[in-house]
């Protein structure tokens, strides 16, 4: 991976034998220092799959149902432009098959340098991202098609404090952090800075452009439910497996998590990856398939993976992005290779 011009890597693969690390390249420009061990991670969108075990949890509690809508969730949030929240239920937002438009446009108008550090310390309510989601038509009708959207899991956390009268961040600390002792995981809102030791995260938003620092999140979509968590990979190890091996999840709950449907080509995903609730199923070149979410923002990709016993567990992170759409993509795939090498090889 540093080899396809990543600026710093860390990896941690947990296995019945004991655990792996390795670090490779710099963790910042500037002093050359080496990249941390087990430092703390932006987790990005993997926070989503701790927030779809939390709804599953309030699902095996009899309090919520998947098949429950939008409209009568959140009265009504999901309306105008052809949103119908009569059409969404709560099934759909997790899978991304609500067709709903992702607000990350709305918040990042013009691609660049600029507007980042323009727009860094901006915050918005949850309910002002699903309201600049709903400007816009959805992509198709519910159910109908796969379509990657953030705004999916902003309606979540909304829906979270709606059936339990706390925030989300309150339930997933309750329910997942204290359980499994997850004491360096944190949700920390709209917090931009990353307790230390951490890798500098860096940014390249133009193909050839400068490398630019980007370890301050951008908190217009940095501080919510759909990808605001931070902490180490031992933690995110801990989580997935704990997740897979059905510590967090009655098996009925964990049953409908992991029922899929296909990602469509060309998503960003390998060929072949299929999508659950929170919970991506993507296929291992030695046979099965592994569990796991990814995360990412500017300058930064974090990767956890589990076999679906949850008995290997990897996390890697990489520190920088490319600009350019080919550098990006074999950085990806070089990720995605890691990956799968670590959790094929025997046990």
């Amino acid at each position: 991976m540093r080899d396809t011009g990543v600026t710093g890597v860390a990896v941690r693969l947990d296995t019945p034998r004991g655990t792996v690390t390795a670090r490779s390249g710099v963790a910042d420009l500037v002093t050359g220092r080496p990249v941390p061990r087990d430092g703390f991670l932006r987790f990005g969108s993997a926070t989503k799959t701790f927030v779809a075990t939390v709804v599953l949890q309030l699902v095996g509690e009899k309090k919520i149902s998947l098949d429950r809508t939008v409209e009568e969730l959140l009265p009504g949030t999901v309306s105008g432009a052809g949103n119908d929240g009569r059409t969404i239920t709560l099934r759909d937002l997790l899978r991304h098959t609500s067709g709903l438009s992702d607000y990350i446009a709305d918040v990042f108008p013009e691609p660049g340098a600029a507007t980042y550090f323009a727009n860094r310390w901006s915050t918005h309510t949850p309910e002002e991202l699903v309201a600049m989601a709903m400007r816009h038509s959805p992509a198709f009708p519910a159910g109908t098609g796969w379509e990657y959207s953030n705004t999916n899991y902003v309606l979540a956390g909304m829906i979270i404090e709606k059936t339990t009268g706390h925030s989300w961040e309150e339930e997933v600390r309750r329910r997942i952090l204290r359980p499994l002792g997850l004491r360096h995981t944190d949700t920390p809102g709209t917090r931009p800075f990353l307790p230390r030791p951490h890798a500098a995260n860096h940014q390249q938003f133009a193909p050839g452009g400068p490398l630019v620092d980007t370890t301050i999140a951008y908190r217009p979509f940095d501080s919510g439910a759909d990808g605001s968590m931070t902490g180490t990979a031992h933690d995110l190890n801990r989580f997935f497996a704990a997740l897979a091996g059905g510590r967090l999840l009655r098996p009925a709950e964990l049953a409908a998590m992991r029922s899929t449907v296909p990602v469509p080509p060309g998503s960003g995903h390998p060929e072949g990856t299929r999508d659950g609730l929170g919970l991506f199923l993507t296929p291992l070149s030695c046979g099965g398939g592994y569990l796991g979410h990814s995360g990412s923002g500017f300058g930064y990709v974090v990767q956890a993976a589990t076999t679906v016993d949850g008995r290997r567990t990897v996390t890697v992170s990489a520190h920088s992005r490319a600009g350019d759409p080919e550098t990006a993509a074999r950085q990806e795939d070089a990720l995605h290779e890691l990956v799968d090498h670590a959790l094929c090889r025997a046990a």
